[in-house]
């Protein structure tokens, strides 16, 4: 890769990272999910309008939304609400590349290799000392919200892997529609439409800038750019640049939140980084494939924390 395009990575994955710190503030100004609500909205328009008709069938269109955008994101912002810190929930969520991988093995047959699964048992070791840690410092409740928005997202990626999107930005676009109305139905639901008016009524710019943030930075601005470098370079070599995710997540929560990261956390960090990155490890003779191909696949993450797995699992896209 020439060195602005390795910028270009590098970038994407601080966007990604610093996006927890993002949602962390936003959770000051918004219920957990009117905030989620109000993130696919602003992310969905005008780009609907823009990105022409979907390319895929609207079923994995409506799946993926629901599964990613109400499930995972949902669970995700519920979970940093009730206590997960940014940096922690940067990191735990990485775990997602196990999940892909084991509902890639039992829904479509793909097999891990014992290094994969070396991997897989290198993160879980990972996650249970980060549970450990936080068992002593938040709720455990909050913790399991965000390993349950990891499955979901995991679930998120082998559909997007099913779907096979050929333009994977026109995909997250229309992916960002599917969650606006139940998100919003949910929210009026559980946290009340009192609450829900109180919040739009105190919007001020620095609630209107995390909601930009989160929308078109992360979204527009991450998908487009990784998708663009993944149209120039194989998903090997693009995809290992998803593991700085956590990295500048915790940094920029230890920076900007006061997050304290002690010697255990980051044994955990080390532990789970190091596992995903062996989980996601492309085969030999895959590589050989990918590489004596004339056009690489392209593999986009869906969100603000991808995965490390064509980044996240998927073979579009967090």
């Amino acid at each position: 890769m020439r060195p602005a395009h390795i910028a270009l990575a590098v970038l994407v994955a601080a966007v990604w990272g610093m996006n927890f710190t993002v949602i962390e503030v936003g959770l000051d100004h918004f219920p957990p999910l009117l905030f989620s609500a109000l993130r696919f909205l602003v992310a969905a328009l005008p780009a609907v309008f823009l990105m022409g008709r979907p390319k895929v069938a609207w079923k994995w269109i409506v799946a993926v939304g629901l599964a990613l955008g109400v499930a995972k994101f949902g669970l995700l912002f519920i979970g940093m609400d009730a206590g997960m810190p940014a940096g922690l929930s940067s990191l735990v969520l990485q775990i997602q590349a196990v999940f892909t991988a084991l509902f890639a093995f039992a829904f479509l047959g793909e097999r891990p290799t014992r290094v994969r699964v070396a991997g897989m048992a290198v993160a879980l070791c990972g996650v249970g000392l980060a549970a450990v840690d936080e068992g002593t410092a938040g709720p455990l409740g909050a913790f399991a919200l965000v390993i349950a928005a990891a499955a979901c997202w995991g679930v998120s990626n082998v559909l997007t892997r099913k779907a096979s999107p050929p333009d994977p930005l026109n995909f997250m676009v229309w992916v960002s529609a599917v969650p606006v109305l139940p998100l919003l139905g949910l929210s009026l639901l559980t946290e009340g439409p009192s609450r829900d008016l109180d919040a739009l009524r105190a919007l001020d710019w620095q609630g209107a800038g995390v909601v930009v943030y989160v929308a078109w930075i992360t979204t527009v601005f991450g998908f487009g750019a990784w998708g663009w470098l993944l149209h120039r370079h194989p998903a090997s070599t693009v995809a290992p640049f998803s593991l700085l995710v956590p990295v500048f997540g915790m940094s920029s929560a230890a920076l900007f939140l006061g997050e304290s990261v002690g010697p255990l956390r980051w044994a955990s960090a080390a532990l789970l980084v190091g596992g995903v990155a062996l989980t996601s490890r492309t085969p030999r003779a895959a590589r050989t494939a990918l590489l004596s191909s004339p056009a690489p696949a392209v593999s986009v993450p869906t969100d603000s924390a991808p995965r490390a797995c064509d980044p996240t699992g998927k073979a579009v896209r967090p």
